[in-house]
């Protein structure tokens, strides 16, 4: 069984729904034969890299609300994220352009580090208020995650990560994505959002069902005509 997971590091509901992901895939009995794979996916592409306001201010811009309100929205954010283990600091944390994460983690997923590598810029960003646009933090931060300075060199440097993030987009963007998380059970089932556990719960039993009763090919002809089996042939 195959979840591919469209996020952004700066999304907090992304951070989230991978912690609702986890408690979930913690209770399925066969969550051995899950393999989950993160994509690339930017909220804001535009970012500025610095920015000469905080979260809170941003989002009052980007809303149309003040600030008091803007509070009283992440604070409830906060709250959420408290009650799957999670301690977001949105007083100080640090507004970014994700691109360089995102490319890092695209060199991270292709030598099977992918979840360490996306784990670490999560918590950076939501718990430790990290300056996760900030390349030589982001190096510090991939280099813990256990990527070499050479990797991340390289994830910035070689076209093939940019195009990695642009490709993941662009299907996205093919199969309707509109915000994320957008959590996508073998090409059939979809979740969008940071749903309740027993979303993810209910999503993977249907995919396990469907699996179960659903032979691997179409049969196409007579069955055994014409077939050897070990050492012995129907002629």
């Amino acid at each position: 069984m195959n979840i591919e997971v469209w996020s952004d590091f700066v999304c907090p509901f992304c951070y989230i729904g991978k912690r609702r992901l986890e408690e979930a895939l913690a209770e399925f009995p066969e969550a051995d034969q899950v393999e989950v794979s993160f994509k690339s996916f930017e909220l804001d592409p535009n970012a500025p890299v610095d920015s000469d306001k905080n979260t809170h201010e941003r989002l009052a811009d980007k809303y149309g609300k003040s600030l008091e309100e803007i509070k009283q929205m992440t604070e409830g954010v906060r709250q959420q994220a408290a009650a799957v283990g999670l301690d977001f600091q949105f007083d100080t944390m640090i507004p970014t352009n994700t691109f360089d994460a995102h490319r890092i983690f695209q060199r991270a997923f292709e030598q099977g580090l992918g979840d360490q590598v996306s784990e670490q810029l999560f918590h950076a960003h939501f718990e430790k208020s990290k300056h996760i646009g900030d390349q030589e933090t982001l190096t510090d931060i991939a280099m813990q995650a256990g990527m070499s300075k050479e990797d991340v060199e390289a994830a910035l440097t070689e076209g093939k990560y940019a195009e990695a993030v642009r490709s993941d987009e662009q299907e996205a963007q093919q199969i309707g994505v509109q915000g994320v998380p957008f959590f996508v059970i073998n090409r059939k089932f979809a979740i969008s959002g940071a749903q309740p556990k027993e979303a993810f719960l209910n999503g993977l039993r249907k995919a396990l069902e469907e699996e179960q009763k659903t032979p691997a090919f179409e049969s196409i002809g007579d069955d055994g005509d014409g077939v050897c089996k070990d050492d012995n042939c129907d002629i």
